[in-house]
């Protein structure tokens, strides 16, 4: 065996001392892990944020200048007196106190707007929802269908009502030609002011329940057949799984489709005041209807403002009673 130099035999003994000395690692197994401060980036939820502010800036801008801002313009005037053609002076709640004290006409349009919404938006939902489900058991023409029911949703509420009017009015469509066949007349749907809202509510469903018809539609189908099947095999039938399934399933688009039709029917006016004009006795008189007189017949644009921030107020609490509601009975998956 060889012996080295002395200068081998040093560096043999001292390497390692040294590598540690000066901090170098003597082998892998020692060497210690390369620790790199991090680049500073912008966390991923605010980056998001001002990409999502970015493209939401229009739509938020158009908001608030054709939905906030006349809401609490309205609000202002509501508690002035101020005639078209003229100035506004502060009259603070006096408006407010003759609409609840005074106003028996806004009573009556209140009454009539309350039995309008309570009448129609049932009827419109049960109606939707039955129809949807014969159109959804895979019957022959369902497209057909489709279209030919959601032609009233796209076709102009005036025309609609002129039609509407034609037919229901003495000696019209109805009464002339159809009754007349038989020996008898139709009563004076329009005229009467026991049947005159009737008529309004039953031309609104003829006109708006084509929209919850194709919203219920696109739920139920959206439904998997595999738990229809495996409840079929179970024994269930078409009334059980429909009740126990379909029906739970589709709620949010049952609940999306009463809110909606709320809130239009608290607005109720073109169809009232194109069948009837408010009458006979005031008895179609709706809110919104009292709000267009006051403010564009009879010129009082504070009055007017006063039973928009009625009608407001009314709107925003029945749908915060119908959010509370859902919590209950809709199922989200």
């Amino acid at each position: 065996m060889s012996v080295g130099s002395r200068e081998d035999i040093t560096s043999i003994v001292s390497d390692k001392p040294r590598a540690r000395a000066t901090g170098e690692p003597s082998s892998p197994a020692e060497s210690p892990r390369l620790i790199t401060a991090p680049r500073r980036k912008k966390p991923i939820r605010q980056r998001d944020s001002f990409v999502a502010a970015f493209f939401l800036a229009p739509s938020l801008g158009g908001f608030a200048i054709f939905v906030l801002v006349p809401i609490v313009g309205a609000i202002i005037v509501s508690f002035t007196v101020w005639p078209t053609a003229g100035t506004a002076t502060w009259a603070g709640l006096d408006n407010f106190v003759q609409l609840f004290t005074k106003d028996t006409i806004f009573h009556q349009a209140m009454v009539n707007t309350l039995v309008f919404v309570c009448t129609y938006v049932p009827l419109n939902i049960v109606m939707s929802l039955l129809i949807a489900v014969w159109i959804s058991r895979h019957i022959k023409g369902r497209n057909l269908y489709r279209l030919l029911l959601f032609i009233p949703v796209v076709t102009p509420m005036i025309a609609n009502a002129a039609i509407w009017r034609i037919m229901l009015v003495p000696n019209g469509l109805i009464d002339s030609t159809w009754l007349s066949v038989f020996g008898t007349h139709a009563p004076n749907f329009l005229g009467d002011a026991n049947t005159a809202l009737g008529a309004v509510v039953v031309m609104s469903l003829w006109q708006g329940f084509g929209y919850n018809l194709m919203v219920f539609a696109s739920a139920l189908e959206a439904v998997p057949e595999n738990l229809t099947e495996a409840a079929s095999i179970d024994g269930a039938g078409a009334v059980r799984q429909f009740f126990s399934i379909k029906l739970p399933m589709i709620s949010p688009a049952i609940f999306f489709g009463a809110t909606m039709t709320i809130i239009t029917s608290f607005q109720v006016f073109a169809q009232a005041w194109v069948l009837t004009g408010g009458g006979p006795a005031f008895s179609t008189t709706t809110m919104v209807m009292w709000l267009y007189q006051q403010g564009f017949q009879y010129h009082n644009l504070g009055y007017a403002s006063a039973i928009g921030v009625i009608l407001f107020v009314a709107i925003l609490a029945v749908s915060g009673i119908v959010f509370a509601v859902q919590k209950k009975v809709v199922h989200y998956e």
